[in-house]
């Protein structure tokens, strides 16, 4: 079961998620838009503390697509995920990016409120790669990072209801991963908030991520 962590700051922990087994090392990049965007240039230098088999995540917030093309091509992730706000960014944007960039993996975050979230991540079905289901506000222009859990039954349905591996987030801890899994089933869990310190620096607690693969892989179902 694949295991994402977000936000990363720096190579050394880029470099120390890579040991603990870190499947997807996230990092959150911009032009200053959102809080904590890291520039271009220190993502490049975040990325370059990546090895072994895992994969350099690209999160961008924002629904300019000559922007986020412009992430693609200097940075070369192996993965693109989309954050924005679900009326910023469409299917038809995301079927976009992935005709421009075909061997690229692109996730699509969908937020997760009410009944509406199903029908949505059926749109984006078979366009984005993996889907990534998230606590959302609908003030923000953006959706997750609010450290707070959701509906794990509508996780479940949406898993049951599209074909794309999806991954689960929303406030997702060592404490409390391996009951989200087994309510939704998916093919992977995302940690930011939980795994931070708790000191407010949103540098990584690595203890917490080692902890959190751990409860992850144990709860993993069996093909």
């Amino acid at each position: 079961m694949l295991v994402q962590i977000y936000e990363i700051t720096s190579a050394e922990e880029a470099a120390a998620l890579s040991v603990i087994g870190v499947d997807h090392i996230g990092v959150l990049v911009g032009d200053g838009n959102f809080p904590r965007e890291q520039s271009v240039a220190r993502a490049q230098r975040i990325f370059a503390g990546v090895h072994s088999s895992a994969k350099r995540c690209v999160l961008s917030l924002s629904g300019d697509l000559k922007q986020i093309s412009a992430l693609v091509t200097t940075l070369q992730p192996d993965i693109l995920h989309l954050g924005a706000a679900p009326e910023l960014l469409s299917p038809a944007d995301t079927a976009h990016l992935k005709a421009e960039f075909p061997a690229l993996t692109i996730m699509r975050s969908i937020p997760v409120m009410d009944e509406i979230c199903l029908a949505l991540a059926r749109a984006y079905d078979r366009i984005a790669d993996i889907l990534l289901l998230d606590s959302y506000d609908p003030k923000d222009r953006q959706i997750g990072a609010l450290g707070q859990t959701h509906n794990w039954e509508l996780d479940r349905r949406i898993v049951e209801g599209v074909r794309t591996p999806v991954i689960i987030a929303g406030g997702l801890g060592p404490e409390n991963v391996a009951t989200a899994i087994a309510a939704s089933r998916p093919a992977g869990a995302d940690s930011k908030t939980r795994t931070d310190k708790a000191d407010g620096s949103h540098t990584k607690d690595l203890a917490k991520v080692q902890a959190f693969v751990c409860a992850v892989r144990a709860a993993a179902v069996p093909d």
